[in-house]
This record gives structure tokens, sequence and C-alpha cells, in this order.
């Protein structure tokens, strides 16, 4: 990873009511059992006052080996998204195995003519990074539809459903910083300290696999940020495996602060046999570089999902556990 002349930050215009969502098959297909959430999710989006269309390779049964279609298929849906200008949004239904299989063959002019807030995490995380990196375009690291809004989201006591639904239609249609995220007590400070940077991350396994790729954001590119990530299935030694292989990319020494996300179905993780808990990884990798770590904050596959958006300028307070967005992640429709 060389150095490289930084794109300027590329928000997208803020959404409006009446504005059109597009839900898109971006991965992973749509499984018949789950078309009652995919309707919820659309419900959802419609309350906080957007019309909302399925794009059509968003049907149930549609699929090609672990895949919504090809990716030369879905590549070409999204492009037609991102040429459409009355799409305003696009939400992923779901994560999924595909992206790395269109990453070149995204449309980035279509991007740079007119930004849209793409929202999703897991397999998506490849998109808001690489996007990033070629564009600047923040990346809107937020709840899936599917198993977000229409699973997750359901599932959640109606307090918090109504405070999510605010956050995030602030999130798309607010010029103005959002401030500290509402925190809750499960919040951990894993190592103290306060910093200022832009925010970076993802699903763990997909930094990495970014990293890999030519559009990797270079080293410098990272110095100061605030790498965010959460990682779900697998063992623990790979988590641990994977945060080495940043390491030895050079990502950690260039970070000034660390945000991790609930873990999800990892085996291994502080069980009787004297396993490590997920801090005592981190902390380990980490070694001595002294660097905030806040850690058990609720994005990720856990879900519900605290908006987590890419790019944008971000507080981390670990001691007092505390994460507040100091930029907005929109701008104003008519500048």
């Amino acid at each position: 990873m060389t150095a490289s002349v930084s794109p300027p930050l590329l928000r997208p215009r803020a959404l409006a009511a009446g504005d059109l969502v597009v839900v898109a098959s971006l991965s992973g297909p749509l499984h018949a059992v789950y078309e009652p959430d995919l309707e919820q999710a659309v419900a959802v989006l419609e309350r906080m006052g957007f019309r909302v269309r399925r794009a059509p390779l968003l049907e149930a049964g549609r699929r090609h080996w672990w895949s919504a279609a090809r990716p030369a298929e879905i590549a070409a849906e999204l492009n037609g998204l991102l040429r459409d200008p009355e799409v305003r949004a696009i939400v992923a239904h779901d994560g999924g195995q595909t992206a790395l299989g269109y990453l070149d063959l995204i449309d980035v002019e279509a991007i740079l003519a007119d930004p849209k807030p793409i929202l999703g995490y897991s397999d998506i995380s490849l998109l808001h990074l690489v996007l990033h990196a070629r564009t600047g375009l923040v990346g809107f690291h937020a709840d899936l539809a599917t198993p977000g809004l229409g699973g997750s989201w359901q599932a959640a006591p109606a307090a918090r459903r109504a405070d999510l639904e605010r956050l995030y239609s602030t999130l798309l249609t607010g010029v103005e910083p959002i401030g500290a995220l509402p925190t809750s007590p499960a919040w951990e400070c894993w190592r103290p300290g306060r910093v200022e940077g832009r925010l970076i991350g993802g699903v763990l396994n997909r930094v990495m696999r970014a990293q890999a790729t030519r559009w990797a954001l270079p080293l410098d590119r990272l110095d100061g940020a605030v790498l965010f990530w959460e990682e779900m299935g697998g063992y623990a030694s790979w988590v641990w495996s994977d945060l080495q292989v940043l390491r030895h990319g050079g990502v950690l020494d260039r970070i000034a602060g660390m945000v991790v996300g609930v873990p999800h179905a990892i085996d291994g993780l502080g069980t009787p046999d004297a396993s490590p808990t997920l801090p005592e990884i981190v902390l380990d990798v980490i070694g001595d570089r002294d660097i905030p770590v806040l850690g058990n904050v609720e994005f990720g596959h856990a879900g519900p999902n605290l908006p987590m958006p890419v790019g944008i300028r971000v507080a981390l307070d670990a001691g007092r556990r505390t994460l507040a967005l100091l930029e907005p992640a929109v701008r104003a429709a008519h500048p």
C-alpha cells in the first residue's frame, strides 16, 4: 500500500420526505421464509417518510449458488440504481458472500456524479470501504433490511425501535452532526483515552480482505483514524489471526483508537477451558500501542445496529464510554 491523494469526503445529499429508497439484493438471496421480515423492513422505511421499492433481483427463491444472482447481474442492477436520479438511497436486503465478485464492475463515475447512501453491514462492508477509498463516499454501515429493520428491530422493545427510527431518519435527512450516539450499560472500556478521527471499518474479515485488494486504503489515510469492527461466526483464533494481519499490514500502527462491536456466534470466546475473552484477544494484539479501545458497542451481526458512517469524523472517549459523530453523513440538497 502506497501513499495517494485522498479524494475529498463525498456526502450524499440529504433525503426528504417522499424520496425513493430501493431495497436491493447486493449479495445474498432472499429465502421465502424471510419474506415477512422484508415486508416489515419496508414498513419501517415507509414510517420514516420514504417511498420504497424492491429491486428486481430481490425475489424470493432467486439465487445463483450462495448469491442472489451472478456478480455481473448484481453489479448491473446496482449500477442502474446508482444512475437513476429518482433513487435517493439503496438499502441492502442482506449480507452474504458476493461483493468481492463485482467490486471492479461498479460505476464509480455514477457515484461521483450523484452520490447516494448505501446502507448495510457484513459483506456490504466491502462496498463501503472500497467506494470510500475510490471516491470518498460516506459509507452507511447500518442495519440491513431483512435481518435488521425487519428482524432484530422487531424483537427490540418498542421504545428502542422508536429511538432507532429517529436516529436513522436523522442520519439520512439531517445536515447537522448527530453528536453522541445513544450509549448502553453494555459498553466497556478496554483501554482508556480520548481521540478524534475518521471512522473506518466494518466486519473484521471484510476489512482485512478489502486491504488485500488494489483499492486498499493507503496507510497514510488511516493515520489518526478510529477503527471500528465486529465479527460473527468462526473461532476466537480467527479473530486473533485477522487482527494480526492488520497489525502486519501496518493498520494498527496508524490508527488512533478502536471501537469493537458485540461479538456474535464466535466459538471459543471465554469458554470454561480457559479460552481468552474478546478484550484479552484485542489487547494481546494491540500490545503496547497506547490507543483507547471501547468494546461491546451495539453494531454488527448481534443487532440492532447503531449507525457507524464510514469516513465521518468522530470523538471517542473510551473511559467515559462515549462515541459522538462530529459531522453529518449527508449534505444539504442545495448547497
